[in-house]
């Protein structure tokens, strides 16, 4: 046995291996991966070396062993065994970083043990940066076939082939990055295109399933109120993963990470630990698990987690990758849940647009009434019906005279009730109204592919105003220009203060690029039950016009036509 101390430092390039190198070097543009690299590169070495047997063996970093990538002479009935650092002759120069030469396994001062059939061997580490990647394997079943010359060769070659693989490692985790992002760049549009949680929960399961190259992918939401999380998802679709499911979260593989608010990796669930947990997957091939929890505001709203073949110690790329994911889940998932709050907040809209006008039917109908209704009264008291004591036509005459006065308090109450409140009027800055209302159909706009643009005035611009009032006036003209725009478009709002003398005035213009109002509606736009489209109740503007007098303002059309819409809002300033 022979310890070779850095045969090829400061040796030059033996000319036998010059052609040999030049393959492998080139094997750095051109291999298609590094395990196709491998096997050129076991080739080249065979060639040039009296073996029986070749072995290129390197570490797994899930496991640390030393494991035979390729190989060359082996019988099939045996292969090279992974080892730990360390132990055997390959062991040996991994733990040392040193090359090991082994003249004679049956040597009486060899400690390590003979691999089957093999009485010599040469063992050169890979290394790169100092860091050992690998071990390159001679084999000889004659004794002492292997000297120094061999070794130094042998060295030359491993500086070599360490650093294509090296580069061809490098430019296939650079592909596997480049699909990464690609597939990230993909989850994100789906994540804000989709608005139902069903679907958007098993794209994301999908998507998370295939970036992280794992064996399953699940996803579950948690409920604080009740301690428990429930089974949304998983990719692919198993039998005791459907949908639905609700377990305790105390029996759950989501309790760590629920408690901690932080990524946990179990290596090992089909140990006896794991018999218990309810939601374990049954496949008995998945033994690891990283349990990433979904967290909104520092709040856990879910977990989602990845489930490997074997034992699999995940790396802290793998972990980052789960925490990017993870905080897109939690973006989606609010996202879903605000449009839905967008949908009910429409609805309510237009349920207090349908309560708005009815008001002011009613408010019609009892002005109509009053006129006639005085009349009646004064009528009636001029007549001076005086009748005989127990005469039944005077209490018939004060019957119509009671019913006269609550016909007249009936008429004051609907007036009254009607009429807006001055208590809900306050001072008001415009800019912050629009922005509240710009947020609150923004998912609206999106979905609808409508690009929102604003343009606040340069100065703040206040006005005395019911705030709920005209955020419902903007609104009502938003989601018309919407309806105007069903492929989508552009809306452009304007805020401006006009001063004329002494005189503020509140300008809000509201611009789209649809398809532009009717010709010959447009003189009658602001007039009840008039509308264009099937679905509509040809109420919206009619109270948008009445909000706005209530205000002491106005609404106008500026400009329609096929390219477009303009309407205008004027408000008293102050």
């Amino acid at each position: 046995m022979g310890l070779i101390e850095e045969a090829a430092a400061g040796s030059p390039t033996s000319p036998e291996i010059l052609p040999h190198l030049y393959r492998i070097c080139r094997l750095a543009g051109h291999a298609a991966s590094p395990e196709k690299a491998l096997e050129i590169i076991i080739d080249e070495i065979v060639l040039i070396f009296p073996a029986d047997r070749v072995s290129i063996c390197l570490i797994n970093p899930d496991t640390r062993l030393l494991e035979p990538e390729v190989t060359r002479g082996y019988p099939t009935d045996q292969t090279e065994e992974p080892a730990e650092p360390g132990r055997g002759a390959s062991g040996w120069a991994v733990f040392h970083n040193k090359p090991l030469l082994v003249g004679d396994f049956r040597a009486p001062d060899n400690p390590h043990p003979a691999p089957t059939g093999i009485r010599c061997r040469l063992c050169v580490p890979m290394t790169d940066r100092g860091q050992v990647v690998g071990v390159i394997n001679l084999d000889s079943e004659t004794p002492h076939r292997f000297g120094e010359k061999d070794c130094r060769l042998l060295m030359e070659l491993s500086d070599e082939v360490t650093t294509v693989l090296q580069r061809l490692w490098t430019v296939a985790h650079l592909n596997i990055k480049a699909s990464q992002l690609e597939i990230l760049t993909n989850i994100g549009q789906s994540l804000v295109t989709k608005l139902e949680l069903d679907e958007l929960l098993s794209s994301l399961a999908r998507e998370t399933q295939e970036i992280a190259r794992s064996r399953l992918c699940t996803i579950q939401l948690y409920d604080a109120q009740t301690e428990s999380v429930r089974l949304k998802t998983s990719y692919p679709e198993v039998a005791e993963t459907e949908g639905g499911r609700e377990w305790p979260i105390h029996e759950s593989l989501a309790s760590a990470p629920i408690r901690t608010r932080k990524q946990i990796e179990f290596r090992r669930l089909q140990s006896p630990d794991f018999a218990e947990v309810e939601d374990r997957p049954l496949d008995p091939v998945i033994e690891s698990v990283l349990s990433t929890p979904i967290l909104l505001e520092n709040t856990v709203i879910g977990v989602i987690h990845i489930f490997t073949d074997g034992i699999h110690r995940f790396t802290n790329e793998e972990k980052r990758l789960l925490v990017v994911l993870a905080g897109l889940a939690a973006v989606a998932i609010e996202n879903t849940r605000l449009y839905a709050r967008v949908f009910e907040t429409e609805e309510s809209l237009r349920r207090n647009e349908k309560l708005t006008t009815l008001g002011l039917l009613a408010a019609e109908i009892a002005h109509e009434i009053r006129n006639p209704l005085t009349v009646l009264k004064l009528l009636f008291g001029s007549l001076n019906l005086q009748f005989p004591e127990g005469d039944p036509r005077s209490t018939d005459a004060e019957i119509i005279r009671e019913k006269l006065n609550q016909l007249e308090s009936i008429v004051g109450r609907v007036l009254s009730f009607a009429k807006a409140p001055g208590s809900l009027h306050a001072r008001w800055n415009l800019d912050e109204i629009i922005r509240e209302t710009c947020l609150l159909v923004r998912l609206k706009l999106h979905h609808s592919k409508i690009r929102m643009h604003y343009q606040p005035p340069p100065t703040a611009v206040m006005v005395d105003a019911n705030k709920g009032q005209l955020q419902q006036v903007l609104l009502n003209l938003l989601l018309n220009a919407t309806e105007a725009m069903p492929d989508g478009g552009d809306v452009t709002l304007r805020c401006t203060r006009r001063q004329e003398g002494r005189t503020a005035t509140a300008v809000v213009e509201i611009e789209d690029t649809g398809t532009g109002i009717p010709e010959a509606i447009r003189s009658d736009i602001f007039s009840s039950f008039l509308s264009s489209r099937t679905e509509g109740t040809g109420l919206g503007l009619a109270i948008v016009k009445r909000i706005m007098q209530s205000h002491h303002g106005d609404v106008e059309l500026v400009r329609s036509s096929p390219d477009g819409t303009t309407m205008r809002l004027s408000l008293p300033g102050l």
